[in-house]
């Protein structure tokens, strides 16, 4: 069994990523069949409960105040309405169920209520993971007391890079966090976004971070950068196509997250509905074995059941927890 560590260095990261490609998925895929069925592949389904309106200036994003996209801020969603939602979800064969409220914190009077969605998709038999930006002590607390499975939080980048994507919350902040979330006994979900036009080096110090926590987060989302019209980043990267990540440094950082991460779950998160479906073979050859399925993540567009429901047909693939009873009546239709 390989060895779990937390004191990889960045050089060991960077030879990783300068591997030969074959070796690299080699190496990646023996450490992944160490830890994890091969052949498995969790579902998720990622529900947005509070759109638009957030104070913080993240680069990427279209629900941030501080930018023009046309996106309409919305109130907290009713808990019943949630709940539609989730069983939703199950019936298409997610075994997770993730909400996210586009808030810098939430605020204690939406507690009750966030509460009582944990509570409620919990009774439905789904994993829960919720992502409400920065935690205080009572209101982790709180989150932990309704049981909640999963906490999500994401670094976005290297430490270096992190202050060209966003400038209202600091990287300790976001570490802060996480760890607050440690200690209330709540599994952790953090991971980033590549090709925000950062380099190779921006990547290797943003898997050093995840990779040298005191605990590998349970559940490591990458993201492929969706360019946003409105958002800095998006402006920025729409005239510089070369700044994007191509398909095989993608394939390369999903593997090396998984060589230095061995047990977590790595999760194929935004910018797949881009992906073709050799890339998306070479994802989970590489290791990641989640995905968010649905037509839609928080505010931008997904694969969708019936494109997953056929891939995992022709790649044998099944969920790791459920059988993907959906998603393979939907590719035999």
């Amino acid at each position: 069994m390989t060895l779990i560590r937390h004191d990889w260095t960045r050089e060991e990261i960077a030879a990783l990523f300068e591997l030969p490609f074959n070796t690299l998925l080699w190496q990646a895929q023996s450490v992944h069949r160490q830890h994890h069925d091969p052949n498995a592949v969790q579902l998720s389904t990622l529900l947005s409960i509070k759109t638009g309106g957030c104070a913080e200036n993240c680069g990427y994003c279209s629900q941030s105040a501080s930018h023009e996209t046309g996106l309409k801020a919305s109130k907290l969603m009713e808990v019943d309405e949630v709940l539609d939602a989730a069983r939703e979800a199950k019936a298409k064969g997610s075994e997770r169920f993730c909400m996210g409220a586009a808030w810098r914190s939430p605020k204690d009077r939406d507690m009750d209520s966030i509460v009582a969605m944990i509570e409620g998709v919990k009774e439905l038999g789904l994993e829960t993971c919720m992502t409400l930006g920065m935690l205080s002590d009572d209101q982790t607390g709180r989150l932990a007391a309704a049981g909640l499975d999963y906490y999500n939080h994401n670094l976005d980048s290297s430490p270096e890079y992190y202050g060209k994507v966003v400038t209202t919350r600091t990287y300790s902040d976001r570490l802060e966090t996480l760890e607050r979330v440690r200690q209330a006994g709540i599994n952790v979900c953090c991971g980033g976004i590549v090709g925000m036009g950062e380099d190779r080096s921006d990547r290797v110090g943003f898997l050093h971070t995840l990779a040298t926590l005191p605990e590998h987060p349970a559940s490591v989302p990458i993201n492929a950068l969706v360019p946003i019209k409105g958002t800095p980043l998006g402006d920025m990267l729409a005239g510089l196509p070369e700044a994007q990540i191509d398909d095989i440094e993608f394939v390369r950082t999903v593997a090396v997250a998984r060589i230095t991460m061995p047990a977590s779950v790595v999760r194929l998160s935004a910018g797949r509905e881009s992906m073709g479906e050799a890339t998306q073979a070479l994802c989970f050859l590489a290791g990641a074995n989640s995905i968010f399925t649905g037509d839609r993540l928080l505010t931008t567009g997904n694969q969708g059941s019936d494109a997953d429901g056929k891939l995992f047909a022709k790649l044998g693939l099944r969920g790791s927890l459920n059988d993907t009873e959906g998603l393979r009546a939907i590719a035999a239709e």
